[in-house]
């Protein structure tokens, strides 16, 4: 018999207005089973896949395990997940498990997603860009060529009217919260490095006449390590397994920190177990308000992670995890005003990342919107010292030029300046004064000699 969830008691509506229209914003809070139990009620109301998009490869592996649990079958029967080089699926599955690139690639190679019939956006909130081209993308098809397709947006702490609005939808909401959590934050802030200040938040939380695991959310692998060192006298001591839990790990280990162990464990963790993840067992929650966030970087050109506050929605999304299975603890590493200064939500992808790749990507894939047409008149882009651009002429040499060669970046620049608008062409430094026997020629600013006059 499976075990009863908040989110049960929804189910009928959910299923009654996917049935009447097409799309549907969900919002439940943490540990409510909205990524185990609306895939699966879906099941009944369309023919082909249900396809459910979740933000990481932890999340989607855990998930699929989970309700081929309760399904009672195993992994790649019914419920199955894929990933980057791993897919546990089958000729049966019909519930498939996805990370943001694997959706997006497959709308992109298959614009008219054969075989699915339902798209599922999980823990939308986050807001990355794979996520939002897969919003677009498949919300281009529903209301185009696949208008029987239904698309459910699911999370914890979206803002979901403006999302709504744009799906032209309901919003159904989960109230019920499992257990209640009790959140205490820092006094004032502390100057101790972070590891330290960790390994006093365990042993506050694993005092004698405590019980439960920790989970730590840290911003990345390094802290990780750092943290791992600072209580490993204190696990000695209180007979703790320290495990850490990020994404760079391999399957193994991640599965060993998620799985239940004979003794009390202190999961060092990143954002990845931050959402879609049942920890069994962890009562309490130490948050670092930390986390590396994907920008770009204008001086490089380069993608990078930056060490940044979190916002005000994935603090509480931290919280929820003590309170999944049992009333838990949550000690933030902050002070309240801290707190209430940080932004509801971060801005998304979109807005600070590079987007070059995502733009080829539709381009090669020629989705409408992607193709526009160039300007009315061409403009030759300036090629480098390297060559020249074929397709331009070369500028008619002067007369007094003789036969002497040029070389073909020169002709290249050239024809490249003068063909652009007076008024658009690159400011050049003035040229100095030619010396006795020369002269510069005022179309290209080059210096030559005079031929000596005839005596």
């Amino acid at each position: 018999m499976r075990e009863p969830l908040p989110i049960d008691e929804v189910l009928p509506e959910v299923r009654l207005r996917i049935r009447e229209t097409s799309s549907l914003v969900l919002e439940a809070p943490a540990g409510a089973g909205k990524t185990t139990r609306v895939p699966p009620a879906l099941l009944d109301l369309v023919a082909g896949e249900v396809v459910i998009l979740e933000p990481r490869r932890l999340a989607a592996r855990a998930a699929a395990r989970r309700v081929a649990q309760e399904l009672g079958e195993r992994p790649g029967e019914t419920a199955g997940y894929q990933v980057r080089f791993e897919d546990v699926t089958g000729p049966r599955t019909r519930l498939r498990f996805v990370t943001e690139g694997v959706l997006t690639r497959r709308l992109l190679v298959d614009p008219l997603l054969r075989g699915v019939s339902a798209v599922v956006l999980d823990e939308f909130h986050e807001r990355h860009l794979q996520g939002d081209v897969a919003l677009a993308l498949s919300l281009q098809l529903l209301r185009g060529r696949r208008p029987d397709l239904k698309l459910i947006v699911m999370s914890a702490t979206l803002d979901s009217a403006p999302v709504a609005a744009h799906l032209g939808c309901a919003i159904v909401r989960s109230e019920g919260r499992r257990f209640e959590v009790e959140i205490e934050h820092a006094g004032r802030a502390d100057a101790r490095r972070l590891a330290d200040q960790v390994a006093a938040a365990v042993r506050k939380l694993t005092a004698p006449g405590t019980s439960g695991d920790v989970l730590v959310f840290l911003p990345g692998a390094a802290e990780i390590r750092q943290a791992g060192e600072a209580v490993a006298e204190l696990a000695t001591h209180r007979r703790l397994l320290v495990l850490p839990l990020h994404g760079d790990l391999p399957a193994e280990e991640q599965d060993r920190a998620l799985a239940p162990a004979s003794q009390r464990k202190v999961i060092l963790a990143t954002n990845v177990a931050e959402t879609s993840v049942t920890v069994p067992g962890v009562t309490a929650v130490v948050d670092s308000g930390l986390a590396r966030i994907a920008a770009h970087s204008p001086w490089s050109g380069l993608p990078s992670l930056q060490v940044a506050k979190i916002s005000r929605a994935s603090a509480a999304q931290r919280a929820g995890r003590a309170g999944r299975t049992a009333p838990g603890r949550a000690l933030r590493l902050y002070t309240r005003a801290d707190h209430d200064s940080r932004p509801e939500h971060l801005s998304p992808e979109v807005r600070r990342r590079d987007l070059s790749e995502m733009v080829l990507e539709l381009r090669a894939a020629a989705c409408p919107g992607s193709m526009r047409q160039p300007p009315p008149r061409w403009r030759p882009q300036r090629p480098c010292c390297g060559g020249s651009a074929p397709s331009i002429p070369p500028v008619p040499r002067p007369s007094w030029a003789g036969n002497a060669p040029a070389s073909r970046c020169t002709r290249a620049s050239r024809a490249w300046r003068s063909r652009l608008p007076r008024a658009e062409r690159p400011a050049r430094a003035s040229p100095r004064q030619p010396r006795s026997g020369s002269s510069v020629d005022s179309a290209s600013g080059t210096r030559f000699r005079r031929p000596p006059a005839p005596t």
